[in-house]
């Protein structure tokens, strides 16, 4: 396994996933950094913009167990790990799985469910183990969950916590497309009104888990410089520092971000780290993990804003 190796397995991903998708180019890298770096993604964005039908045709391009949730109001935590369950015939409890045992995971509209509910998905995304009646089981190195989120200021939404937002390496906000994307989509898929279906595009998978758990081993040895090191500690130690956020990142945003930077380096056939990787993936990275304090609120900042203002004023290394 090598950096060239990496990069064709990239650009034959993205091949099948655009089969199907029209446009999202920056959330497709987003997607292929997530899974080389080990993290897991959550998209915003509107009903209808794709963010399902994105991150079905993510899995079929990867020969790897799929499983999807359905999040509503009334899913219990025991629907997403599983329980165990009395067998009369046996007279033992037999453990039935959840459909988090697999290996991408679509958490699909995770804010439609109540908080604890949410919760079931924390130790998974953070230590890929899930704990049964007092028995701990492995999900595997192939465990990723990519979410998809309505935004919260829609009805029937449930704020997701910090420390769950926490777990994901980015939220990625999906737009509207342009109109000349939005012209490819209808021209694509406009004899159905129903969600496309990924089969029916011939899409072929283009890597198993051997090859991924080879292609991370490679990501983890790129190179990052000091003077790009203490760019990202600075980076994120700036956020705990503004007036305006009430919460900066923490410490796990500095070493996601390192990771991430490293996992992009490779997926453009690099074996050391650019300030501008840092730069690209900084939005993404931290505009989940610090909260606005009331005032900036009140004047009408974003987080995102915030971020990149400090993007701007946080020297990067030459």
């Amino acid at each position: 396994m090598d950096l060239a190796t990496i990069r064709d397995t990239a650009v034959a991903l993205r091949g099948q996933i655009q089969r199907v998708v029209v446009g999202h180019d920056h959330a497709i890298d987003l997607l292929l950094t997530s899974l080389l770096a080990e993290g897991h993604i959550l998209f915003e964005g509107v009903p209808g913009v794709a963010k399902t039908l994105l991150a079905r045709a993510f899995a079929a391009g990867l020969h790897l167990g799929f499983g999807r949730v359905q999040f509503t109001p009334d899913l219990m935590p025991g629907d997403v790990i599983g329980t165990n369950l009395f067998n009369f015939q046996t007279g033992r409890f037999t453990l039935t799985k959840g459909p988090i045992f697999t290996d991408l995971l679509l958490a699909d509209e995770i804010n439609r469910t109540p908080p604890k509910t949410q919760a079931a998905l924390l130790q998974a995304m953070q230590e890929r183990l899930v704990t049964i009646d007092g028995t701990t089981h492995d999900l595997g190195p192939g465990f990723m969950v990519i979410a998809t989120q309505n935004p919260i200021e829609q009805e029937g939404t449930y704020p997701l916590p910090e420390a769950q937002l926490d777990r994901f390496l980015f939220k990625v906000v999906i737009g509207y497309p342009s109109r000349d994307e939005e012209r490819a989509i209808v021209a694509r898929h406009g004899h159905v009104t129903a969600m496309p279906k990924v089969e029916q595009f011939g899409i072929e998978a283009v890597a198993d888990l051997d090859r991924l758990v080879a292609m991370r081993a490679v990501v983890r040895q790129v190179r990052m410089s000091d003077a790009i090191l203490d760019y990202v500690v600075d980076l994120v130690r700036t956020t705990r520092e503004r007036t305006s956020l009430a919460f900066g990142a923490s410490p796990r945003a500095a070493t996601m971000l390192a990771s991430a930077a490293r996992a992009y380096a490779a997926l453009a056939g690099r074996d050391f780290v650019l300030p501008d990787d840092v730069k690209v993936l900084a939005v993404p990275a931290l505009r989940h993990r610090v909260v606005l304090s009331p005032g900036a609120e009140i004047e009408g900042l974003s987080a995102e804003g915030v971020v990149r203002q400090i993007l701007e004023q946080v020297p990067a290394p030459r």
